[in-house]
């Protein structure tokens, strides 16, 4: 119930607060001209909306900063973050209910492309299938970038230092797998290089495929970011 009551304060703040509407219609409208004038949806006559997913990773690279930025850089910016530590919250508590506001509103952003999909079945025989699982691929993709977008914010000292941050992290394991696209590199520089690409992992989800594989990963590395976070808390609260 402590969790349940932190999420939900943490939902009310940022929901209530313009910047998430600017986001909001960012995210739409990049996720749009992206879908169909830049990957030119209509022109290839193709019934799949695989070049719409492949915008997530780019989006999210803007958006789940602004979404996190506030999380721990402005609690400790105005000093209530010291506060929030000795309350009857465990730093699990804290660092679980921080997540899972931020990542109600990915979620949130997520279904407000739904619109999309089902404006276009009547066009073409689409494979719910597929669909499915890119929309499964998206959840696992904003889990774990919002768990490295809090993280960092809880490294930061104010909310342009997390946002540039996030921004930058972000920029990195979601476009690092270019490298091995475009460079002749070492095969286990290659292999080290996708594997902590989270576009990589994406890949397969954009395909309609559920990896077992990269299912774990998206799991594991969005536990890992967590704890991380936990431990920064704990370090600080003891430090």
């Amino acid at each position: 119930m402590r969790l349940l009551a932190l999420t939900k304060k943490e939902i009310f703040t940022q929901i209530h607060a313009p910047a998430f509407y600017g986001i909001a219609l960012f995210f739409l409208l990049f996720l749009s001209i992206w879908f169909f004038n830049f990957q030119n949806f209509f022109v290839q006559n193709l019934a799949t909306l695989r070049p719409f997913f492949a915008g997530f990773p780019l989006v999210f690279i803007l958006v789940i900063p602004v979404i996190t930025m506030k999380s721990w850089a402005e609690e400790r910016k105005t000093g209530s973050a010291e506060l929030l530590l000795t309350m009857p919250f465990s730093e699990w508590d804290l660092v679980l209910g921080k997540f899972l506001s931020a990542f109600t509103l990915v979620l949130i952003l997520t279904a407000l492309t739904l619109p999309v999909p089902l404006s276009l079945f009547p066009l073409g025989n689409f494979d719910g299938g597929v669909i499915f699982a890119e929309y499964i691929g998206v959840i696992l993709l904003g889990a774990s970038a919002t768990a490295l977008g809090n993280l960092l914010s809880s490294l930061s000292k104010n909310q342009a230092g997390a946002f540039l941050g996030s921004a930058a992290a972000l920029l990195v394991v979601m476009l690092v797998n270019q490298l091995v696209l475009t460079l002749n590199l070492p095969d286990y520089l290659s292999s080290a290089l996708n594997f902590i690409s989270l576009s990589f992992h994406f890949e397969s989800f954009s395909r309609g495929l559920i990896d077992s594989r990269d299912f774990a990963f998206f799991l594991l590395s969005t536990a890992l970011f967590l704890f991380l976070n936990t431990l920064v808390l704990i370090y600080r609260k003891w430090g």
